[in-house]
């Protein structure tokens, strides 16, 4: 929840006051696309995380990455809170500001994969997509704080909101932090971790060449599967907050609130959609979702255009709570169904990551841009987001129905897990 938290935090500032703050331009339109562009960079560095934490977490274990993807994260969301605007440190102000969002884009590479497999890989057979969707209520519970934060904070008067009022909800972030520490020191290694350590065959190789020797066609399908969601949740909240204010002149609070009414009816349905995943199987829950999103984007600009609040927020609750949630509440349980042990983390993660590389980090930009291009219409974005749904639907088609597999043995893994040798004790 934290590490969504401060994510999303970041995307509802680039679309609202950083662009003014931290890349003042003679354009409106060009601070804020210099602002989203500003947050793409926190997508470019997840791959990096990825790879790093997947490395450590594949090796040493999983808790350890837990503890320090959130203290990077806590503490530069923390720092962006305190940092200065470009009036008063100039060019330094804007280089700052992606430097943090750049570590937190590490951060949150490396902990999605971590969150994932504590719950995953303790789960029982049968139900591990029930289990796996409960670290996926942190996004909803995320958005729901940054969002409802933005929305308080937007209350002020212009002026202070400008000058101290969007600074309060990421100082806020130290508090969560204290809480987080708390609750990840308090917990344990995997079962699935422990038992294939303690089985090991001692093994020197990195786990991200050993999964691009072994797990290539997998890690391009989870990335592939991925596509749509990345996509689709950057179309409708990231890039339809400014659409809604600077071009159709809604207001960036009517989307807000929509997307919190929408978390919260998305907390619900989670658990829902991992259960009937263990029920019915990983890949028609995730199609579902897949064709929602690719269909449904045409409908909720037809929506936003309509500028009825009832109807924006029904249109935002199709897409994301149901859409994206399709999809979301069972990425945990279906990403890890592919990896062995061994190479799980590294696996999940970079797939994971770099998705949102390709689909979640320019996606934004490349709204703006189409947007521009045709005069304000919005049809080329739709459009745009339709391919991507394609292309998922057609690496869920090759990946195969997962739900029975046993994880030791996911995708030609074995119970003896590659490892490196533990260190020789007295006996």
């Amino acid at each position: 929840m934290l590490e969504w938290y401060d994510f999303y935090l970041y995307g509802t500032a680039a679309a609202l006051v950083l662009g003014k703050l931290y890349f003042p331009a003679s354009d409106p339109s060009t601070e804020t696309l210099l602002a989203l562009l500003s947050f793409a960079g926190g997508f470019i560095t997840r791959p990096l995380g990825a790879v790093v934490f997947g490395h450590f977490g594949d090796r040493v274990g999983r808790k350890s990455m837990l503890v320090t993807t959130m203290m990077i994260m806590g503490l530069s969301t923390f720092a962006i809170g305190l940092l200065p605007a470009y009036e008063s440190w100039g060019v330094w102000a804007p280089a700052l500001l992606v430097v943090l969002r750049l570590l937190q884009g590490v951060a949150i590479g490396g902990e999605w994969g971590g969150a994932t497999l504590l719950t995953v890989e303790n789960a029982p057979n049968g139900r591990r997509g029930f289990f796996g969707s409960v670290p996926q209520l942190g996004a909803p519970i995320g958005l729901l704080l940054s969002a409802g934060a933005f929305a308080l904070v937007s209350q002020l008067p212009q002026q202070d909101m400008m000058s101290w009022g969007w600074r309060v909800p990421f100082l806020f972030s130290g508090l969560l932090l204290l809480a987080g520490m708390w609750v990840r020191m308090s917990v344990g290694e995997t079962e699935a971790f422990k038992a294939a350590r303690a089985t090991a065959v001692p093994h020197t190789s990195i786990p991200v060449v050993e999964l691009l020797r072994t797990h290539w066609r997998q890690t391009l399908l989870a990335l592939g599967a991925r596509l749509a969601d990345a996509a689709t949740f950057n179309v409708i909240n990231v890039f339809a907050i400014s659409y809604a204010a600077h071009t159709l002149g809604l207001g960036g609070n009517v989307v807000l609130t929509g997307f919190m009414v929408s978390s919260a009816v998305q907390i619900v349905l989670i658990p829902l959609f991992g259960k009937l995943s263990d029920q019915i199987g990983r890949r028609p829950v995730y199609a579902a979702g897949a064709v929602i999103c690719g269909v449904g984007v045409f409908g909720y600009f037809w929506a936003l255009e309509q500028g009825s609040v009832p109807i924006v927020w029904a249109a935002i609750i199709l897409m994301h709570a149901v859409g994206t949630g399709l999809m979301f509440s069972i990425q945990s349980a279906f990403f890890s169904e592919l990896f062995g042990t061994s190479v799980r983390y590294s696996g999940i993660s970079i797939g994971y990551q770099a998705s949102g590389l390709i689909a979640g980090a320019p996606t934004p930009a490349i709204a703006t841009g189409l947007a521009a291009w045709a005069g304000g219409a919005s049809w080329p974005v739709s459009t745009y987001l339709l391919v991507l749904c394609v292309i998922t639907l057609v690496c869920i088609a090759y990946v195969g129905e997962t739900a029975k597999r046993e994880l030791g043995a996911a995708s030609g893994g074995t119970a003896a897990e590659n490892f490196p040798a533990p260190a020789r004790s007295a006996t």
